[in-house]
């Protein structure tokens, strides 16, 4: 009797834990938005470090012997497949990957946004000043 019960409870809780609420369509869209600015900030702020870098480094000895290592490394057979590599279980755990987002979107937009929701917003719009004379997005 004892395990019967333990049983039932066990599968009413691993039950629990599966049943994630789905979330908001406008709140995926808000943070597929605030997603793409943060991408578009990194590759802006990338570019820009990449020429200041490359810049700094030319007519240098040690620019030069970074050139040379990074051209070898390109070259690397071992370095190329590696790379397919990466780039594979990359592709694999994409469904993954979104599937365990929407979850946290749909627990945030159950459990906490009714409580922080506001707050992280106002934050969110408070810093986007700064961020964009920090790291502007490109075209702006």
């Amino acid at each position: 009797m004892k395990l019967a019960l333990a049983l039932i409870v066990a599968l009413q809780v691993s039950v629990c834990f599966c049943a994630l609420p789905e979330p908001d369509k406008e709140l995926v869209d808000k943070y597929e938005g605030l997603k793409a600015t943060f991408y578009k900030r990194l590759v802006s702020a990338y570019q820009k470090a990449h020429v200041a870098i490359g810049t700094l480094a030319e007519g240098t000895i040690t620019g030069e012997k970074a050139k040379e290592i990074v051209d070898s490394v390109k070259a690397s057979d071992r370095a190329q497949s590696a790379a397919k590599a990466l780039a594979a279980v990359a592709e694999e755990l994409e469904p993954v990957v979104e599937r365990a987002r929407l979850a946290a979107l749909g627990v945030y937009g159950a459990y906490l946004r009714p409580y922080i929701g506001e707050y992280l917003d106002h934050g969110i719009q408070s810093i986007k000043p700064m961020l964009d004379t920090v790291l502007p997005v490109e075209g702006q």
